[in-house]
């Protein structure tokens, strides 16, 4: 049966041949997922990765492309230099080199380590509470620029710019649209009115 998410065809280029080398044994995962979740590298504003709680839709579903490789024995260190390789040559509508050096390492390590493994240690969204700000940092920062949450996300629009009313802010999480997941049924009601309120009284101040 052909794979829905063929990402590890990439696996010709097993042990980094011909596009940069072996991933180098030290690495620092942790420092990894920052740069995953960070604005800057915008990896969790289009990708899927259970550990991160990222739900972007623009790039492969991170999970269910190493999963299946996970289950037939791939080493993890294989995995790591496969993600290395993806970051260094990416195929487009992802920008080569979004994080470089001793970071793309860090950020392949990250990956490396959890993708697959059904491992989700990222706060819940019911864990959040009820502060918009804090709501939007979580949720919505890696994809919308705002300056009141110190957001520089570009996969989204510019809130400052849009000023959006609540209500059209609360719909729009709400349903989502485009590449925007919808959130309800993951925040709560509670929730998405508290981030709706919040982006509609900051956004361009």
């Amino acid at each position: 049966m052909r794979r829905a998410l063929p990402l590890l065809g990439a696996l010709v280029l097993l042990a980094g041949c011909g596009t940069g080398g072996k991933a180098p044994s030290t690495a620092d995962p942790a420092n990894g997922k920052k740069l995953f979740l960070s604005s800057n590298a915008q990896c969790a504003a289009c990708h899927v990765l259970a550990d991160a709680g990222s739900k972007g839709t623009v790039g492969p579903n991170l999970d269910d492309a190493f999963a299946a490789d996970r289950a037939q024995g791939f080493k993890e260190s294989t995995i790591e230099n496969v993600v290395l390789d993806q970051i260094r040559e990416a195929n487009p509508p992802m920008p080569k080199n979004l994080v470089k050096g001793q970071d793309a390492v860090d950020v392949s390590a990250y990956v490396a380590g959890v993708a697959g493994t059904g491992k989700a240690n990222a706060k819940p969204p019911s864990a959040l509470g009820n502060d918009g700000k804090t709501i939007f940092q979580s949720e919505c920062a890696s994809c919308h620029t705002l300056a009141a949450a110190q957001a520089t996300g570009t996969i989204g629009p510019n809130l400052d710019q849009l000023k959006p009313s609540e209500a059209i802010a609360k719909h729009q999480v709400e349903v989502g649209g485009g590449v925007m997941p919808a959130f309800k049924g993951t925040l709560t009601d509670a929730q998405i009115t508290a981030v709706a309120k919040f982006v509609a009284s900051s956004a361009g101040k």
